[in-house]
């Protein structure tokens, strides 16, 4: 089969290799379409993965080809959808079902072989099986989806609440899409692309409620949003000290902030803006991965069930495909930022 095989840092090459050989509790995938995930680029160009040679790639979906020997045989033929993050079973989180604060885990892509590649063996527990209404390339995105909605259900929002989303990559577009859906109307963004500001209109919210944080500054014009109150949830999508300094400053007394984007570098707070975390009693809550359990209350079912019912359209944020053999393309405008993008997908062979 044909995989894209991270030898080392900055050494990616296409390659020719043996379709992968399945465990008793593993499916074999042929995998249908790919997302690029922005943690791909350090990954692959700056800091490694944690294990060479690796087929790199978490965010993908296919059709189960074939099964391990203890395995359900009903899963051949399947569309299906892929969780990445393998739980080791055994530590105190996994054994209270909250598999993404596994301390012990692995993960499709950075840890073990990834989907960037024709086929890719995945554990059977990982799958969740597609509607025919869903294509392959929304199903590559319940992966960036579900993080997204995991975000948002750490908080108890309500739908009268002031929503900061600072940072507008692929999880802040998600999670602004998702709180629209569950009916927020005063979400303020605040981004700095022309493809953001483009698709923020195109999901209604008033322009207005936009920010380029290139032009102005996002503080000031936030407190003038809220006649100087701030907001009552900030969601915090990029990861640097700045932002998180930002959320801080513009959170109303007693808000909320939570923070989604990793850390480029270290975070960091002044004693005046941590006397603002002190004296608005500000609630700030971490998030990580998403909840896979197999229950209709999980964020990925979360996310089906919307996806299935068209009450979401995560393709709107595609910006760029490219055939497999092409994927290089699509990880260097990210790495290089030639281009304006959102989503970069790879589809397999089917384009559907």
């Amino acid at each position: 089969m044909t995989a894209w095989i991270l030898n080392n840092i900055n050494d990616l090459q296409l390659k020719n290799v043996p379709i992968p050989a399945i465990t008793e509790h593993e499916a074999l995938i042929h995998v249908q379409a790919e997302g690029i995930c922005g943690s791909d680029i350090p990954r692959i160009y700056k800091t490694g993965a944690h294990c060479h040679p690796l087929i790199v790639g978490h965010e993908f979906s296919g059709i189960v080809e074939a099964v391990g020997n203890t395995a359900n045989k009903n899963w051949i033929g399947k569309r299906v959808g892929i969780f990445p993050l393998i739980p080791c079973k055994q530590c105190i989180s996994c054994q209270k079902h909250q598999y993404e604060l596994c301390r012990n885990y692995s993960y499709l892509g950075s840890r073990t072989n990834g989907g960037f590649a024709e086929y890719a063996a995945v554990p059977v527990e990982n799958l969740i099986e597609l509607p025919e209404n869903v294509s392959y390339a929304e199903a590559a995105m319940l992966e960036p989806m579900a993080v997204a909605v995991h975000a948002i259900r750490r908080l108890n929002i309500h739908p009268t609440d002031t929503v900061a989303v600072c940072g507008l990559g692929t999880i802040g577009l998600f999670i602004t899409m998702f709180l629209q859906e569950a009916g927020l109307k005063n979400i303020f963004t605040i981004g700095n692309k022309e493809f953001q500001k483009q698709k923020i209109s195109e999901f209604g919210i008033p322009k207005q409620h936009y920010c380029d944080s290139t032009a102005q500054s996002a503080d000031i014009w936030l407190m003038e949003q809220t006649n100087g109150v701030g907001v009552n949830v900030f969601i915090e999508c990029v990861g640097k000290n700045e932002t998180y300094t930002q959320a801080i400053n513009t959170a109303a007394p007693n808000g909320s902030i939570i923070l989604v984007g990793n850390p480029y570098s270290n975070m960091e707070l002044d004693k005046n803006t941590y006397w603002k975390l002190l004296r608005s009693q500000l609630t700030v809550k971490g998030t990580w991965n998403s909840s896979f359990t197999h229950t209709p209350d999980d964020d990925w079912h979360y996310v089906l069930d919307r996806l299935s019912h068209k009450k979401i359209a995560p393709a709107t944020v595609i910006s760029h495909t490219f055939p497999l053999e092409e994927l290089e393309q699509g990880l260097q405008i990210m790495r290089d930022k030639t281009e304006d993008y959102g989503k970069i997908m790879c589809l397999g062979t089917v384009n559907k």
